[in-house]
């Protein structure tokens, strides 16, 4: 065994005791500072248990705020609950990254409702039909769609399951959608709005003591006894509240540094791992955003990474030249060919600006007013992170979809 090429890892001393339990894919069993978020969303589920329909839900806030893991462990209740009381209610996941259309999101129902069925090649309005026949059945059920935005025909989808309720004497369809992006109802159809959002909860940052407590927390199952130093905890934790009060940031932030140490044979995590953990950490966060980013939106970040890649800069009169800064007008333009030639839908100039903003306000970007030098009034526009690593990313999530 000696001579295995995994024996040394196997046998090596780690810093972690459970280093799953670091992971994004962990749930907590308790989530400390989203007890009312809890209680607003297993209150209106409850209905559910009574064989009544429940509101649908919409759930948004910056990312690693706990949405997915406050609805996953409402779900998990609701879920263990009625199979130990026999009751027609469930709840069900879905992902919309990996489901992002009408269609395969209705798909992946029937395979959960009709798991000993295959439904494969049937035509759209068979698949629906049988979503419904599920719920005339009697059951309840709790449709959880994470990363709504991620769904190309999200009105459709909504209104057609919204709707059907309309058909059902027994049994209820009950959505639960969840977004990062704050400004994404305004995109809706005003009929989707209004059936999608009859609550809507808002789930604020963690704040650095918030942060510290759920870190204390998560230190003492996944890693060994006094391996991470206090001042560590206290560090990782007002890095990521000072950035975004993301916990996933904090958490991951503690992740790499455990990494960093086993590497280093030190076996101990303090401020110097955390601190040189920070870029690796910063550069995942950022392309997970982007992966996370609704497809339009992605293509005009395109359009500004590959004229990044392209130009030579901005010369303003009297001034020096500033590299990769482009207008808006040349941005707009190129987005344009590029949907044109990937046979994407266009968005108009007004929800361009509306991209724009938002991808400022997630920290993609930086844009300012022209001002003097330049004639007339326009945005510029500045990558605030590798161009090339930003296409790369893109072009990676456009060939999946």
């Amino acid at each position: 065994m000696s001579d295995n090429l995994f024996a040394r890892e196997f046998f090596k001393e780690t810093v972690f005791s459970d280093r799953n339990l670091m992971t994004p894919h962990y749930t907590p069993p308790i989530l400390p500072f989203r007890e009312k978020e809890i209680g607003l969303l297993s209150k209106n589920l409850s209905l559910c248990l009574r064989a009544q329909k429940a509101d649908n839900f919409f759930l948004y806030g910056k990312t690693g705020t706990g949405k997915t893991a406050v609805t996953r462990h409402v779900l998990a209740q609701l879920n263990a609950f009625a199979t130990q009381k026999g009751l027609l209610a469930a709840g069900y996941y879905i992902n919309c990254r990996q489901h992002n259309s009408k269609y395969q999101i209705l798909s992946k129902l029937i395979k959960e409702f009709f798991p000993a069925e295959n439904f494969m090649g049937y035509s759209a309005s068979f698949v629906y039909e049988k979503v419904l026949d599920f719920a005339k059945k009697g059951n309840q059920s709790i449709i959880v769609l994470d990363e709504i935005d991620k769904v190309k025909d999200v009105d459709e989808l909504v209104y057609a399951l919204t709707r059907g309720n309309d058909e059902l004497v027994n049994g209820g369809l009950t959505l639960i959608g969840i977004s990062n992006n704050l400004t994404f109802k305004d995109r809706l159809d005003p009929r989707t709005k209004s059936s999608l959002c009859e609550q809507e909860v808002v789930f604020p940052p963690y704040n650095a003591a918030e942060l510290k407590k759920i870190l204390q927390e998560r230190t003492l199952v996944a890693f060994k006894p006094l391996v991470v130093e206090e001042s560590a905890i206290n560090l990782a934790s007002a890095l990521a509240a000072q950035e975004s009060g993301d916990a996933r940031t904090a958490i991951l932030l503690l992740l790499r540094a455990g990494d960093l140490a086993e590497k280093n044979n030190s076996f101990k995590v303090t401020d110097q791992e955390v601190l040189a953990a920070k870029v690796r950490v910063e550069e995942e966060i950022i392309l997970d955003m982007i992966s996370s980013l609704p497809r339009q939106q992605q293509l005009v970040l395109l359009a500004i990474a590959e004229l990044s890649l392209q130009s030579k800069g901005v010369r303003r009169l009297g001034l020096e030249e500033e590299t990769k800064v482009l207008f808006s007008g040349e941005v707009y333009e190129h987005y344009c060919w590029k949907a044109k030639e990937l046979k994407e839908t266009l968005i108009s100039s007004r929800w361009f600006r509306q991209y724009i903003s938002e991808l400022e306000m997630f920290g993609l970007i930086h844009t300012t007013l022209s001002g003097k030098g330049i004639r007339g009034q326009t945005r510029l526009i500045k990558l605030g992170f590798d161009a090339s690593k930003i296409r790369n990313q893109i072009e990676k999530q456009l060939q999946a979809a």
